[in-house]
C-alpha cells in the first residue's frame, strides 16, 4: 500500500507538470488514474516513474523486472496498448 501511495503521489506530480505543458487531459469517460496504476502494479510494473497524456492515451514510464519500459494505456479500459523499452 505504501508503494502504491508513493506511486500515486509521483504520478500526480508528473501529471501536473506534464499537463501544464501539453494541455492535454484524459477523455471524460477515462478510467481513474489510481485504478490504472493499481492494475499496472498488479502486472509487475513498479516503480511507476512518470505519467502523462499524449494523443488521448495514458503514457506511462515504469520498470518491470528491473528494466525501464514505456507504456501506452487505453484511457477507457485501462489496458496496455503498447509496451516497449524506454529509450
Amino acid at each position: 500500500m505504501k508503494q502504491l501511495f508513493g506511486a500515486m503521489i509521483a504520478c500526480t506530480l508528473c501529471l501536473g507538470a506534464t499537463h501544464s505543458f501539453a494541455h492535454e487531459k484524459p477523455p471524460v469517460d477515462a478510467k481513474p488514474l489510481s485504478e490504472v496504476i493499481k492494475a499496472l502494479e498488479a502486472q509487475g510494473y513498479s516503480p511507476i516513474t512518470e505519467v502523462s497524456v499524449k494523443r488521448g492515451q495514458w503514457e506511462v514510464e515504469a520498470y518491470k523486472d528491473g528494466v525501464e519500459r514505456e507504456l501506452r494505456i487505453d484511457p477507457i479500459d485501462g489496458k496496455v496498448i503498447s509496451d516497449r523499452l524506454d529509450d
